[in-house]
């Protein structure tokens, strides 16, 4: 929201707004990075860790918006990040020049003398590539020297080897948990560390464009074991910090795109490693499956696999399980999925034992806009058919609060992203007014899930059909609960009792989609379900002490 008119969100926005947020069920809300910044990659370029960027409003607004969400009972998290300043930082200035104690807090090198030319010309220290595509080293003219950037060329990684930059960050998140925030997201956290030496990462061999980021298989440059040490680091510090001044316990998110193996590491040190007292991590390593390894072409059977697999591999013991179904760098659900399953998915992400995580305006079905392209939000992108293929602009476009202009996001003559087209029909105040829409079916559901089945209950998966989903949730003494999910657009015929014979024969209808031809209170037979194309239904059935 805007509060100002210049077209761009802001902290007094938030603060006006988050009166949605307790209406929607929400308990806690992240907030992408609001730190000074020249804003190459919308603010993940930090000027100042401890500084406000202006347009969002300064440090009193930032209070205020703690005041009003304590008030609320809504926990704001902030998003860490560590691996990288922005090359206006000062301390990358003062590195720069050499300027004691900054000469080494970024990563430099020298580079490669280039054998093809006689003037001394040297190259890139390696083969290490951005993300953004192209080499991850530029040389800086006035240093003379390499300096490695994973992301863009504005983003220069800080040297986690300097035990003086650990302790500046370490201060950072001292900062904010000064100020009262609840938590901190951590960022890119798997690029912390770079292998020593410097190696050159092997060729994948499947990808023949030597800048392009799949060129080399990231062995040197990611997942090592010094960045879940990190984290380590960063929850005893957390940890200490509740000790000592009480209240919940500060959370620690964290953002790594790894494989399973990889990610389930952050939540506790090894018990091999050690056995007695292993070391705690992140409370939530971002689990992304439901991104990754899913479409809109998925069966039921892929569905069931990835829920299972990340049940499988989570701990045992001191784990939760989380479930992102998106995010600010992925396709909005409705544009990965098709709009026609929102009520679906969401039915699925929000009866999972766990947490969930919704990104902004999915509660309501906001979709990606393509016109958002090019429209100057995307900067690291660059141009032309790749910022096409690889911008992230289109889910990014302002809240669709009301079919006022610009969706009652911005006063002013124009937003940041221009706001999606579709904003007069689909928008919050519509839907809060109607009958029946997605965002009731939302809150539906994050209603039901404070229930105690939901809290603490077991889970059973079984995929039906190709297009059917169904599962159990189940604790002894209470209510149970069984989930149908039709990935189909035509209706199907379940017998639940086949799949499980528990189920009383006779079941209640607690949650429904949008424009599922069932209501809630409704009976149904479990032997006999018929569920619509599209449809997610919650079932209660009775107690397994009554049966």
């Amino acid at each position: 929201m805007d509060s100002n008119g210049d077209g761009v969100g802001d902290l007094p926005g938030i603060t006006a707004r988050l009166e949605h947020l307790k209406d929607a069920g929400i308990g806690a809300t992240w907030l992408s990075p609001i730190f000074l910044s020249p804003m190459v990659d919308f603010g993940y370029d930090i000027t100042d860790y401890t500084a406000i960027q202006p347009e969002y409003g300064t440090m009193a607004d930032f209070e205020a918006l703690l005041a009003e969400a304590k008030r609320l009972g809504i926990k704001i998290i902030l998003d860490f990040v560590p691996n990288h300043t922005s090359d206006q930082c000062d301390w990358f200035r003062r590195s720069v020049a050499r300027e004691h104690p900054y000469t080494d807090y970024y990563v430099w090198q020298d580079g490669r003398v280039d054998p093809s030319a006689s003037n001394g010309t040297r190259l890139p220290p390696n083969n290490w590539q951005s993300v953004f595509y192209g080499s991850a080293w530029t040389l800086h003219p006035e240093r003379g020297q390499y300096y490695l950037h994973q992301f863009t060329a504005q983003q220069p990684d800080l040297n986690f080897r300097n035990p003086a930059v650990v302790e500046e960050m370490r201060e950072v998140l001292r900062f904010w948990l000064r100020k009262g925030v609840a938590g901190f997201r951590i960022d890119a956290v798997n690029h912390l560390f770079e292998a020593e030496g410097f190696p050159d990462e092997p060729e994948t061999g499947t990808d023949r464009d030597p800048l392009s980021y799949g060129f080399t298989h990231h062995i040197y440059t990611k997942d090592l074991l010094e960045d879940y040490d990190m984290v380590y680091q960063w929850r005893e510090l957390l940890d200490d910090w509740t000790r000592e001044h009480g209240g919940d316990s500060r959370i620690i998110m964290t953002e790594a795109y790894a494989n399973i193996t990889f990610t389930m590491r952050y939540f506790h040190e090894d018990d091999e490693v050690n056995e007695t007292h292993p070391r705690a991590g992140s409370h939530m390593p971002f689990n992304f499956l439901l991104i990754t390894d899913l479409n809109r072409d998925s069966t039921a059977q892929d569905f069931v696999f990835t829920v299972q697999k990340w049940l499988t591999y989570m701990p045992r013991e001191g784990a939760t399980a989380n479930w992102v179904l998106g995010n600010h760098d992925q396709p909005r659900v409705g544009t990965r999925y098709g709009a026609e399953r929102i009520d679906a998915l969401h039915t699925l992400l929000l009866t999972l034992p766990g947490i969930a995580v919704t990104y902004y305006g999915e509660e309501i079905g906001m979709v990606d806009n393509p016109d958002a392209i090019g429209s100057g939000g995307d900067a690291v992108s660059g141009g032309g058919d790749a910022f096409i293929v690889f911008s992230r602009d289109p889910e990014r476009t302002p809240f669709q609060w009301d079919d006022t202009p610009n969706a009652g996001f911005s006063s002013g003559p124009t937003t940041w992203l221009p706001v999606h087209p579709n904003y007069r029909e689909l928008n919050l105040a519509a839907q809060r007014n109607a009958g029946r829409s997605h965002y009731k079916t939302y809150q539906a559901l994050v209603a039901l899930r404070a229930h105690e089945t939901f809290r603490k209950g077991s889970i059973q998966l079984v995929p039906y059909s190709s297009s059917i989903i169904v599962y159990v949730r189940e604790l002894q003494g209470s209510d149970t609960f069984v989930v149908v999910i039709n990935l189909a657009g035509a209706d199907r015929t379940v017998d639940v009792a086949s799949v499980f014979p528990r189920l009383s024969s006779e079941l209640t209808v607690a949650s429904s989609g949008s424009r599922s031809n069932y209501r809630t209170g409704d009976i149904v037979q479990s032997e006999r379900l018929v569920v619509g194309g599209y449809d997610g239904l919650v079932l209660r059935s009775m107690p397994l002490t009554s049966r």
